[in-house]
């Protein structure tokens, strides 16, 4: 009888997850069918229906593509960049010196985590344009340059760094930075790795913040882009907007398929579960 159950409750399980599954792929799958189909085949799955690029050629005629695209890897670069520094900087100090107030400092970082970046929106507005970097592409990087859970994440892969390294390393002379830099950093590359793919995967498809500070063409990120260019006004086929949907996730996807080996063990090795 308990063997039953279990393999009525395995079976249901089972089901319940190819279901799930199901569910999450059609939306996809609808996109990929209708992107390299024509748009008389949108609501016409005909397995002999002759495939297209046309779609594609017609979205990127029809809208900036190239500078959204470049904009966005300008953005992503420029945050990346700024937090691997400051969050290597904090989590270096947290894990290896004592100074007043490190608990409680700590404690503030750890409070970021706890709050949404939307719940900010109006001050750091407000403060891009008392800088005037109002629809610039600075203004939306630096609200994310000193990212809390890049410190914590950092901090505690230090943290499980052996001291005699750090001490054998400061005997042949090394400074605190040459430590930091020859000791640390090499010994954290799987967590390096690991939350760069998180941070470029999270600005890469960030919407609302740039599509508040931005105004112009030059300015916008792809994911901005592409909801001016999906607008419901515009007229554009579903297949044409499938296609630039595609367009603008296909880097993502391509480099996760790519790197998902690497991606997996970078989580593992960095203590997440």
């Amino acid at each position: 009888m308990n063997a039953t159950s279990f393999s009525y409750d395995r079976l249901l399980n089972t089901l319940g997850a190819w279901v799930l599954a199901l569910m999450w792929a059609l939306p996809l799958v609808y996109a990929v069918w209708t992107a390299f189909h024509p748009a008389a085949y949108e609501a016409n799955f005909d397995l002999f229906a002759p495939l297209t690029l046309e779609n594609f050629a017609k979205a990127w005629q029809a809208a900036p593509f190239a500078r959204y695209f470049l904009n966005t890897v300008i953005l992503v670069t420029m945050v990346l960049a700024g937090q691997f520094f400051l969050c290597t900087l904090a989590a270096y100090s947290f894990a290896r010196f004592t100074f007043p107030g490190r608990n409680i400092l700590f404690a503030l970082v750890l409070l970021q985590l706890l709050v949404m970046p939307d719940i900010l929106i109006v001050e750091n507005y407000k403060t891009m344009r008392l800088l005037d970097l109002v629809d610039t592409i600075p203004a939306i990087a630096l609200p994310y340059v000193a990212s809390g859970f890049g410190i914590f994440l950092l901090r505690q892969t230090f943290m499980t760094i052996p001291r005699e390294l750090d001490e054998a390393a400061r005997i042949e002379g090394a400074s605190p930075l040459g430590v930091l830099w020859k000791v640390y950093i090499p010994l954290a590359k799987p967590t390096y790795l690991a939350y760069g793919l998180i941070s470029v995967s999270h600005h890469w498809n960030n919407f609302l913040w740039p599509l508040i500070v931005t105004n112009s063409v030059e300015t916008r990120p792809v994911t901005v882009g592409l909801n001016i260019f999906s607008a419901i006004d515009s007229g554009v086929e579903w297949s044409v907007i499938n296609a630039a949907t595609l367009m603008t996730s296909g880097p993502l996807l391509i480099a996760f398929l790519l790197f998902q080996r690497q991606f997996v063990q970078s989580f593992m090795r960095a203590g997440i579960k």
